[in-house]
């Protein structure tokens, strides 16, 4: 008998739109995507929907048709992947107060800077004009980002407005190109850069994982891998699953050199938190490590 696993369809989405009642839509949400074997995590807030969900195609197919049948989901914002294993540990649908957090009230979204297709990218970021801004964590840059590209360091999404505001006057009269994982962020910091009366600021449609998707390699000009919020870890060209791996410890991703380091133990420490925890956490993460070991080998031999 063939051992061969079905593939798994990993879909990105997210959609601005007003919902008056978020918290009713949570449980038939969870319910339709556990019923169908969905794993992954929904966000749902007066501002619309985000999240990553994985599952067999058909099952994914159905899910994104259901979102789409309802009012102002019609053009929900959609990049597809695969992965070899189910990439999430369970389904969650979760309220939240936005759908990604930037903690500035009266955002509009509507305007937020002008689309760039995956296909002209290139020949923006390329203009000594442009000025480029990776939107994301500090982390996520640390394992890629596009050549050239600014990186703001912050820590979490919310301190951007911060920066661009420090920087503002370096923005002024030019153009202004930003990128994110799959969109989102930008719909917010674009908006939030337009704001402060920078005029001509564009964004990358579907992200970074578009434009991996469909840039050849030979003509790209993303250096690294890029973070996703799953058990990937990073992906590359064409969505392969990159080689970063992740610190059980503090969550960060790491890069082959720094799983070299001695201060990187699988599941209990890398060379970014060692410093950050105690003895008496690492031998709390130890003894998580060997259960979920233990766990992993239980299951191959059942």
């Amino acid at each position: 008998m063939s051992t061969d696993q079905p593939e798994i369809r990993v879909a990105a989405l997210y959609r601005f739109v007003r919902l008056e009642d978020p918290e009713a839509l949570r449980q038939p949400l969870a319910a339709f995507c556990c019923q169908r074997g969905i794993k992954g995590t929904l966000l749902l807030a007066r501002e619309g929907i985000n999240g990553t969900v994985a599952g067999g195609g058909a099952a994914i197919a159905e899910l994104v048709d259901w979102l789409r049948s309802m009012p102002g989901f019609t053009e929900l914002e959609l990049k597809y992947s695969s992965a070899a294993t189910m990439p999430f540990h369970r389904m969650k649908v979760r309220l939240k107060a936005e759908i990604v957090t930037m903690g500035v009230e009266g955002l509009d979204t509507s305007e937020a800077g002008t689309y760039v297709e995956a296909a002209d990218w290139n020949a923006l970021i390329a203009d000594p004009r442009t000025v480029v801004i990776d939107t994301r964590n500090d982390y996520e840059v640390a394992l890629g980002t596009f050549e050239g590209a600014i990186d703001p360091m912050t820590e979490r999404f919310a301190d951007f407005p911060v920066w661009a505001q420090a920087h503002r006057q370096d923005l002024e009269g030019r153009r202004v190109a930003m990128f994110c994982t799959g969109g989102i962020r930008c719909e917010k910091a674009t908006a939030y850069v337009k704001s402060l009366g920078i005029d001509e600021v564009f964004h990358l449609r579907g992200g970074i994982l578009k434009y991996l998707e469909t840039v050849p390699q030979a003509e790209s000009r993303w250096q690294g891998e890029c973070f996703v919020f799953d058990e990937r870890v990073a992906v590359r060209h064409g969505l392969e699953t990159g080689k970063a791996v992740l610190c059980r410890a503090c969550r960060r991703p790491l890069r082959a050199e720094e799983c070299l380091s001695p201060d990187y133990r699988e599941g209990v420490s890398c060379p970014h938190c060692i410093g950050e925890r105690s003895d008496a956490d690492r031998e709390r993460y130890a003894e998580r490590h060997r259960q979920v070991e233990l766990a992993a080998r239980r299951g191959a031999g059942a």
